[in-house]
């Protein structure tokens, strides 16, 4: 796997407040953590297969055992918020690894990515589904009580929701508290990948198996289509 930069937690926005304690967990410090998502998001997600990632805010800490993801590789992927160039919205992904990209979409949910690779390549992961390993009530507050627990976090906007995450939490380092990112030892050896969810053009292709999965999960959430490609005319 490609490293880069460990970076640093060394901006600060409205709303959110940027920490500099760092956290041991199962993988290692937080520099071997983040030299690991240093790389490619293509390379990165298997490790965030099984990962966990946990939140502590003022009405308490919800931990989400990350079961889905899809990568997104900026300039060169035509489905990426970042693939013409940097905005005020997506400067996030162009900062170093291992923070959060949080994005508000369709005027009502906000969703989260894990931002990957060396500073300004803008290359991340979203967080699509998983399941919710510590608290339970807190998370089915926020969801507003779901039929089951296995719809807690099953969909980027409802693993936002239940870990707490607005904009606020736009630029946040995973790595540092209220935060902490879990990685397992090893990256699962059973994983499933295809084409990414609701993603509209060839983005949304075969030809972009970018959405990765642990095939059997019941947490993972299901697959709908983007529009597809527009039908190229051939002249007679």
């Amino acid at each position: 796997m490609e490293l880069a930069g460990f970076g640093h937690c060394g901006r600060t926005r409205a709303g959110r407040a940027c920490y500099g304690r760092r956290v041991v967990d199962q993988s290692g410090t937080a520099a071997d953590v983040r030299a690991r998502l240093g790389g490619s998001a293509l390379g990165v997600a298997p490790w965030l297969l099984g990962a966990q990632l946990s939140h502590t805010g003022d009405d308490g800490g919800v931990t989400v055992r990350i079961s889905e993801v899809e990568a997104y590789l900026g300039p060169d992927d035509p489905g990426s918020h970042a693939f013409r160039g940097k905005t005020a919205r997506n400067a996030t992904m162009f900062g170093p690894a291992g923070h959060l990209y949080v994005y508000f979409t369709y005027g009502m949910h906000y969703c989260a990515n894990i931002v990957c690779g060396s500073e300004g390549w803008a290359t991340g992961l979203l967080l699509r589904a998983g399941e919710i390993t510590e608290g339970v009530d807190l998370a089915r507050v926020r969801r507003s009580h779901p039929a089951t627990d296995l719809d807690l976090a099953r969909g980027p906007a409802r693993l936002a929701q239940a870990l707490g995450l607005d904009r606020a939490a736009d630029g946040a380092d995973v790595l540092a508290h209220p935060f902490r990112l879990a990685l397992p030892d090893t990256p699962p050896t059973d994983i499933a990948r295809g084409p990414r969810v609701g993603v509209s053009g060839i983005a949304g292709t075969a030809q972009y198996p970018w959405r990765f999965w642990l095939p059997g999960d019941p947490t993972v959430s299901r697959y709908r289509p983007g529009k597809r490609p527009a039908a190229r005319s051939v002249d007679p």
